[in-house]
Order: structure tokens, then sequence, then C-alpha cells
């Protein structure tokens, strides 16, 4: 079953994809033709904007300089957040898995092993994916529309140098290195915090808990978690990215381009979520 989708089954599915996405991201136009120009010249000149990342480049030590610089924004200024989040989640996890698990006929280990399961595929990368786009998307739109509305991109350009490879690669590529760790460290850090509250707690015994973690483990989990952490990395720092450098206005505008950054990332982490769950594990 896994990985032989095929072609007839596969169009549908981006069809659908794509009609979803339509539909949320222009939610609320006048009517559907405007919102359909609308889309296609978005997505048009998203794809001009992608493109533009790849030609005219700097030097490679400048690309190493400043990813490490982008790296320590995006991954080590997120750690706090992370450690938080997700053992606070892990804890819920466990006490709501063992609250609906109640019955003689379930033994105490399966409670862990939901834990374990639900956390790697789908909370460790998903429900991070959203945090990380609030605080990591916002902060980098923000940036971009500071330096756009204050003529600093202009600047760049003026200078002859490719301001969106200068500005927004570093970015992306800092993004999809530091998110999967991230994402790692969330599963952990949930998975441990579960521990902590069933020992705290009593409802599971700790040798229970770690025979759950560790009894029937697929290890194809890790990997689907992994992918769906580069694509989302990829995501967040792309759109929030996007959203920034094409702000005009003023300082107002600035905090719109923010706002729209976190919301079109978030739709677009759910609508990969299903994208990928449908053609790895459906």
């Amino acid at each position: 079953m896994l990985f032989k989708k095929t072609k007839s089954s596969f169009c549908p599915l981006v069809g659908q994809t794509v009609c979803v996405c339509f539909v949320l991201i222009n939610f609320g136009k006048a009517n559907t033709s405007d919102a359909r120009e609308y889309f296609m010249k978005s997505l048009g000149k998203f794809l001009i904007f992608a493109g533009q990342l790849f030609v005219r480049r700097e030097s490679f030590s400048t690309y190493v300089s400043l990813t490490i610089d982008e790296c320590i924004k995006v991954g080590y200024n997120s750690l706090f957040i992370v450690t938080i989040v997700s053992v606070f989640m892990g804890a819920v996890t466990t006490i709501q898995t063992a609250y609906n698990l109640v019955s003689p006929f379930i033994p105490d280990y399966v409670i862990s092993l939901v834990v374990r399961d639900m956390t790697v595929l789908e909370l460790a990368p998903t429900i991070m994916a959203i945090v990380y786009a609030g605080k990591v998307g916002s902060n980098i739109a923000g940036e971009l529309g500071t330096m756009r509305i204050t003529e600093q991109i202009d600047a760049l350009e003026v200078m002859g140098i490719n301001s969106t490879s200068y500005l927004v690669l570093p970015k992306i590529i800092a993004s999809m290195l530091m998110y999967p760790m991230l994402v790692v460290l969330s599963a952990f850090l949930s998975i441990y915090g579960g521990y902590l509250t069933s020992l705290a707690t009593g409802i599971i015994s700790g040798h229970d808990y770690i025979y759950g973690i560790r009894y029937d483990f697929i290890e194809f989990n890790i990997a689907f978690a992994l992918i769906k952490a580069f694509v989302f990395a990829f995501l967040v720092a792309a759109i929030s990215a996007y959203k920034g450098y094409f702000t005009s206005g003023g300082a107002l505008e600035v905090g719109q381009s923010s706002t729209a950054a976190v919301t079109n990332s978030c739709i677009a982490i759910l609508l990969a979520d299903y994208l990928l769950a449908q053609l790895l594990l459906g």
C-alpha cells in the first residue's frame, strides 16, 4: 500500500487539495472570478519570487555566514517555546489517552503506545509547525517588511545584489536545517513529559510506559515525521518571506503582512499535512 499511488488516484488528490486551498485562501472575495484571478496572480508571483532565489547569487562564504546567523534565529531562539509546548503537550496527551482507555481489557502500556504514535506522526511535526509559523514566520515577514518600507531592499538592488537570494535563501535553508531538529526534540520532550506525568499521577507505571514506547515500533514513522518537517519548514519560511518581501505602505502594512504570513502558513501546513498523509500513509 505504501508508495503505490497510481496516477489515477494521485491526480484527484492534488485536484482536491488545490480546490480546498483556493477556497480557504480566497474566502470572502467578492465573487468567484475575482478570487480565481487573485489566486492565479498570487501563485504566479510566488513562483517567480521562488525562481529569483537561484539566480545571480553571492559567494558561497557569504551564504554560509548568513545561514549560520539565521540558524540561531530560527533554531536556537525557538528552543524555549518548543520545550514548554512539547512537555505540556505530552503530559496532556497522556492524561487524555488514559481517560479514554479505561478498560480492564486494554493493557496499560497501550496508553504510552498511543502517545508515542500520536506524537511522532502528528503532534510533534504538525502542532509544532503551527507554533513555528507563529514565532518564526511572523518574525521573517516583519523583518523583510520593515526592510522593504525603509527602502533597505531597494538599496541592495541598487548595489547590484540580488535581494531575494541574499535575504530569503539563507532563511529557507536555515529553516529546513533547524526545524527537523526541533521536531525531533519536540517528540522526545513530549514523550518524556508523558513519562513524568505517568509517574506523578500514577495512571501508568514507569515500566509499562517505557514498554509501550518500545512496543511494535515502526521505523517509517520517524521518516514520515522528518519528511513533514522538511516540507513544513520550507512552506513557513517561503510563504513568510514572500509576504514580507512584497510589503508596501508603512508600519500598519508590516503588521498585516506578518498576520497574513502566519495565516497562510498555517493553511499551507494543514493542506500539506493532509496531502502527505494521503500519499505516504493512505
